[in-house]
């Protein structure tokens, strides 16, 4: 019988140790011009094991579903996640729908074991919203 094993995910190096660090990291995806979703899957060390592209959507919304969220962080073995996403209108206040999903994802985590060790919104001006930070 043969066993096969996943291999482990070697990180970037990137280790994250803030909010402003990560939104330095997204500045570049912060421009897009719709909204997109985007988790950072993290080892135990919080370093970056991958940035992925989980959603794109309109000029005002993306949809997101915590299915998608978790696959690849358990897939990659992730020991937390930040879930990162932007709002192209440079406003990076989050809505009632972001607060929403925000919650929705924490209680995924807590489930499966993986911390969500923020939230962010990122904006085209440089601007950001922590939910760990404000909330």
């Amino acid at each position: 019988m043969k066993i096969k094993l996943l291999q482990v995910k070697e990180s970037t190096g990137n280790s994250v140790s803030s909010a402003r660090m990560v939104a330095e990291l997204m500045a570049e995806e912060a421009k897009a011009d719709r909204e997109c979703f985007w988790v950072l899957h993290l080892n135990a060390k919080n370093e970056i094991i991958e940035k992925e592209l989980v959603s794109m959507g309109t000029v005002s919304s993306s949809l997101v579903h915590p299915r998608e969220v978790f696959k690849k962080a358990i897939l990659n073995g992730s020991s937390s996640i930040i879930t990162v996403h932007n709002h192209p209108s440079s406003n990076p206040a989050p809505s009632k729908d972001d607060r929403i999903i925000w919650t929705r994802l924490d209680e995924a985590g807590k489930i499966m074991g993986i911390q969500v060790l923020d939230h962010l919104i990122v904006s085209p001006s440089g601007k950001y919203f922590s939910g760990k930070e404000n909330l």
